[in-house]
């Protein structure tokens, strides 16, 4: 699916796109081979089940960065605890190192509602180098 192609269901016509960060508990660089690749893999599969559409995808060792289109009929965070919690479940099933870690994830993310997604490479970096920038300064400045 393309950034700007609306859902259309019976009774309603929708775009809406969301830019959902996220990171494992303590910012532990954990989403690294095969760890990171079967988390795209859920991720995608999650998506699917919810009618929503992954639009881009970026993981991080340290931090996810998810664009992704989604129905109306599910709220910002009904769909980050069904990823979440899936991703938490399998991951941690299949990685024992994971089981170190009191849970996979912070209860917190970062949803910003987005128009449409910046489909050059060149803007899309620059804009995640920003989202980046922004996470540092409130993970080394918040109280």
């Amino acid at each position: 699916m393309t950034e700007n192609q609306y859902k259309r269901k019976n009774t309603s016509v929708s775009l809406i796109n969301y830019h959902f960060v996220f990171c494992p508990k303590r910012r532990k660089k954990v989403l690294v081979n095969d760890v990171g690749r079967r988390l795209e893999e859920i991720i995608y599969q999650k998506a699917k089940e919810l009618d929503c559409d992954v639009l881009a995808l970026e993981i991080m060792p340290d931090h996810v960065h998810l664009f992704i289109s989604c129905p109306p009929t599910l709220a910002p965070h009904q769909i980050m605890f069904r990823i979440k919690g899936a991703s938490s479940r399998f991951l941690r099933q299949e990685f024992p190192h994971l089981l170190k870690l009191p849970s996979l994830w912070t209860r917190s993310l970062e949803v910003i509602i987005v128009e449409r997604l910046v489909t050059s490479p060149a803007k899309l970096l620059r804009n995640i180098l920003l989202i980046n920038t922004l996470i540092n300064f409130h993970a080394t400045y918040a109280t």
